[in-house]
């Protein structure tokens, strides 16, 4: 079956990047719809950071439990039921700074539903990709979470100021909900007869249960499949996974600061308008989108071209993108005029995007077969991240408007990217050494 005549796999592909540009509207969306009523309501910045980050503590409880269900029944079916859920609570509930135990409770519930979401991916790609498609179709569909960081962050503040901050919420949900129809009309699961280099390596329908899947040959000519257990202890003291945990942990760092940050550091930091920048506060996700998906076609031809091995790309792609964003972060506060700010994280941002054609294809290198569990244990390190680095800095600002009586000046922001900075450096270098492009779990 084909649509537009598209082989399935790469509508399968398209949407998930629909999917992912989806939800992180929704992300940045929240954040400047909530600064905007929060100011409006003189909430402080330490109370604004326990909001802002409470959707992370949600997103973190359900990330294993997410690559465990889209095993159990399918990450088709899983990732609708995300869809629809994070969809009508986004719908459903009023955007009120004074009610914080209202707030607090969607933003679990969101997070909750989100965090199925990647697992679920990642499962359906494994099942439907090729091991020759694989760095450039991960790179394009995670891709759409940056493209929709920028889409958020060049629409929404406009949005905002014709219709007000709740006005957000209500097109996020009808956003969340036209997807959904989209995905149940278009998304299938894939016949085994599909892809032969993909089954050839191990990928299909069968590969991915929870009781997964060497198949033994019936009398009648088919096949079963032998129930097999998730190497749980093995996947947990693996050093390759630990060194995709410590890089998740430090990209998600990087970024949930600067998406739930940067609107706080243009508007107090640089005494700029969101609305007054016009396009250019949308250059850093921007940049995400295309360092991605060059990523994604850089290391599939060094490794279709035989130049590097998969554990020498994946290897050489992540040290350079953590690096070089290392460089711009500590260098971020430096720079006083919205060129220099807006240069500066586009740089670390768009580096960043690129060495996940490192660490973030490595879950399918390393373990295909449990490509949705291994990314499940890594993205609640990326989301613990979330959870300190957003409440965190929003303590370290609010110390720091004491100190320095306001957020204007460089010193008041010097610790909120130092951090990110060094652990880039430190995370590059514990990929260096302990990462394999080889697969470890049969």
């Amino acid at each position: 079956m084909t649509w537009m005549n598209l082989p399935n796999r790469y509508l399968i592909v398209i949407l998930t990047f629909v999917s992912t540009c989806v939800c992180y509207i929704e992300r940045v969306g929240f954040s400047i719809a909530y600064t905007v009523a929060a100011d409006a309501a003189g909430i402080n910045q330490s109370s604004k950071g326990t909001i802002l980050s409470t959707f992370y503590y949600g997103y973190a409880c359900s990330q294993v439990p997410g690559g465990w269900a889209a095993q159990k029944i399918g990450g088709r079916k899983v990732l609708l039921l995300s869809f629809v859920l994070w969809s009508l609570t986004c719908f459903l509930v009023p955007l009120d700074p004074n009610r914080v135990t209202i707030l607090v409770v969607a933003r679990l519930l969101v997070g909750v539903a989100q965090g199925f979401i990647f697992p679920s991916i990642h499962t359906v790609l494994a099942q439907w990709v090729p091991p020759h498609e694989r760095s450039r179709s991960v790179s394009l569909t995670t891709s759409g979470m940056y493209l929709g960081a920028a889409m958020g962050m060049l629409f929404l503040p406009s949005l905002v100021k014709l219709k007000g901050p709740e006005s957000v919420f209500l097109a996020e949900a009808a956003l969340g909900v036209l997807w959904s129809v989209l995905w149940f009309k278009y998304a299938t699961d894939p016949p085994r007869s599909e892809h032969p280099k993909a089954a050839a390596a191990g990928f299909g329908e069968s590969l991915l249960p929870t009781e997964a899947s060497p198949r033994t040959k019936m009398e009648n000519g088919g096949s079963t499949v032998k129930a097999t257990k998730i190497p749980w202890k093995k996947i947990l003291i693996s050093r390759p996974v630990w060194a995709i945990v410590v890089n998740n942990f430090t990209f998600h760092y990087a970024l949930y600061v600067l998406m739930n940050w940067l609107p706080t550091y243009f508007e107090q930091g640089l005494q700029l308008s969101l609305q007054e920048m016009g396009s250019s506060k949308m250059m850093p996700y921007l940049n995400m989108f295309l360092f991605s998906n060059i990523g994604g076609i850089v290391a599939d031809h060094l490794v279709t071209k035989r130049v590097m091995s998969v554990t020498k790309t994946r290897k050489f792609l992540n040290t350079v993108g953590f690096i070089v964003a290392s460089i711009a972060l500590l260098a971020l506060p430096i720079f006083r005029t919205s060129g220099g700010a807006i240069l500066c994280s586009s740089v670390a941002l768009g580096f960043l995007a690129l060495g996940r054609a490192g660490f973030a294809v490595n879950h399918m290198d390393i373990a295909p077969r449990y490509a949705g569990i291994v990314m499940g244990v890594s993205n609640t390190a990326g989301t613990l991240a979330g959870i300190i680095g957003v409440d965190m800095t929003g303590r370290l600002l609010e110390a720091a408007k004491i100190e320095y009586s306001g957020l204007s000046s460089p010193e008041s922001w010097r610790a909120v990217f130092f951090i990110p900075g060094w652990l880039c450096i430190f995370s590059s270098f514990i990929f260096l050494v302990f990462s394999t492009g080889e697969r470890i779990f049969d």
